[in-house]
């Protein structure tokens, strides 16, 4: 009756939380800021996000995951703990009961560590479910039924694609190429082409203000600031959506392979039921204009951008919780939950 129901979807990019009976209740980058000399973290979240390139040398900023999976135990363990204390308080007499994603590609033992840190945080047991599982059951897809199902899940860190009937994933595939890999690739386009270094944040800002997947009738145009490379002093530019998709479009294609791989490998009836449907898609990196457009021209099959797809994994991993029993029964041996 006391107990919290608590879904988390543990991206590259940024951490969300959903609570049962209250949605939502957190959206924050996956960022933290360490002091140098004692290890103390000095910031979590948005407020490290703001001291991202501002900050001495005595300060690192650093994403405690990279490409989905844990690249620091310690830092990621903290942060989960300062989330769920921030909700649920430091005192629990009743734990909250948490389910947590993963990408469908790590190992068992990069598994284990993520349902540590969560154990640790949360001070019971926790549950992992697969991403694209999550984003499925999020994004309202009937899973539990005989019928092909699939699901796109474009993140900050990694790209997954997989088909789902029955509560269980028949077919996946995935790719440690995702949103942070765009904003990589517009840092190195504008340095080659114009001699001017920028920052992540600066690339995000590009991506999201005039990114498109495919070539915009109307071009939008963006200023943007930055060193340059040869004298050292500060510059300012005007890029236009079409370099952006220029830039893009080598990571853009590695994912696009991945979903085509999938497709390649699904059972002949669930492909049937996929071309009707459609492929829903979730994640960040979807709301990228037209990149549903581009899916939809390279794998000749429908792709739709999911109602609110930042929050789909958070989502259904809080309503895995429920269905838990359900999704253990059609779990793969391999991936136990």
């Amino acid at each position: 009756m006391f107990e919290k129901k608590i879904g988390v979807d543990l991206g590259t990019f940024s951490i969300l939380i959903y609570m049962k009976g209250r949605g939502i209740v957190l959206q924050e980058p996956s960022i933290v800021a360490i002091s140098q000399k004692d290890d103390r973290i000095v910031a979590i979240g948005e407020e490290a996000r703001a001291m991202l390139g501002r900050v001495p040398e005595a300060i690192e900023i650093t994403r405690p995951l990279r490409n989905g999976v844990i690249a620091d135990y310690y830092v990621t363990e903290k942060m989960l703990d300062f989330y769920i204390e921030r909700l649920v308080g430091r005192f629990r007499l009743f734990p909250p009961e948490v389910m947590i994603s993963t990408p469908v590609g790590i190992t068992s033992v990069e598994r284990r560590a993520v349902e540590d840190a969560a154990r640790k945080a949360a001070r019971r047991q926790a549950y992992t479910i697969p991403e694209p599982l999550a984003a499925a059951i999020g994004a309202g897809m009937p899973i539990d039924t005989p019928t092909g199902n699939m699901v796109v899940d474009i993140g900050g860190g990694t790209s997954e694609a997989a088909v789902i009937a029955m509560n269980g994933i028949v077919t996946s595939n995935s790719i440690r190429v995702a949103g942070m890999k765009l904003d990589e690739a517009i840092v190195n386009y504008v340095r080659r082409k114009y001699n001017l270094v920028i920052g992540e944040q600066t690339a995000e800002e590009i991506k999201i203000n005039i990114g498109s997947a495919t070539p915009l009738e109307e071009p939008l145009e963006m200023e943007v600031k930055g060193r340059d490379q040869v004298a050292g002093l500060p510059r300012t530019i005007k890029i236009v959506s079409d370099e952006v998709t220029e830039a893009i479009n080598e990571p853009l294609l590695a994912i696009t392979g991945v979903v085509k791989s999938v497709l390649e490998r699904t059972p002949p009836e669930l492909a049937s039921d996929i071309i009707d449907r459609g492929v829903i898609m979730t994640g960040g990196t979807a709301l990228l204009r037209n990149l549903d457009l581009l899916l939809t021209r390279q794998t000749g099959v429908p792709c739709y951008v999911a109602d609110n797809p930042v929050a789909c994994v958070a989502l259904g991993a809080g309503y895995g919780l429920e269905i838990r029993e359900a999704l253990e029964r059609a779990a793969s041996p391999y991936y136990a939950y």
